[in-house]
């Protein structure tokens, strides 16, 4: 029984200055600073499509991986809706590629994300078939 609650004191009495240099020894002192490189910081960059030749630069931005576009529509919509399509359907193709995503958003602009964004769209209301 002595040994018992010898046994006892000892593992729930504060430990001695011998245990806690041990238990100090056990430890390994980490650096917490935040590391960033420039490559992991996410940019959101502006553009405006006034003529076909203005998607080389959101296409070659888009490649980068780490930049998220908002483009503005408006001018190319009033100038040469073909041109447009034509526009868009290039930029859809390079998101397929780099397996990102892309959305209008209002009638001026679209917004394209890498793969690792994802453009939030609220779930439809289902409409009941017995409506019509």
């Amino acid at each position: 029984m002595k040994k018992f609650l010898k046994n006892m004191k000892k593992k729930f009495s504060t430990p001695s200055d011998e245990d806690m240099m041990e238990l100090e020894e056990e430890y390994v002192e980490l650096d917490t600073t935040p590391r960033q490189s420039k490559k992991s910081r996410v940019v959101v960059r502006m553009f405006t499509l006034e003529d076909f030749s203005d998607v080389k630069p959101i296409i070659d931005s888009l490649r980068d991986g780490n930049v998220i576009s908002f483009i503005n529509i408006r001018p190319l919509k009033d100038k040469d809706i073909i041109e447009l399509k034509r526009a868009i359907n290039k930029l859809k193709k390079t998101c397929e590629a780099i397996r990102g995503e892309i959305a209008g958003v209002g009638d001026d602009y679209i917004t394209i994300v890498p793969e690792f964004a994802a453009i939030y769209r609220p779930p439809r209301p289902k409409v009941a078939e017995d409506a019509f």
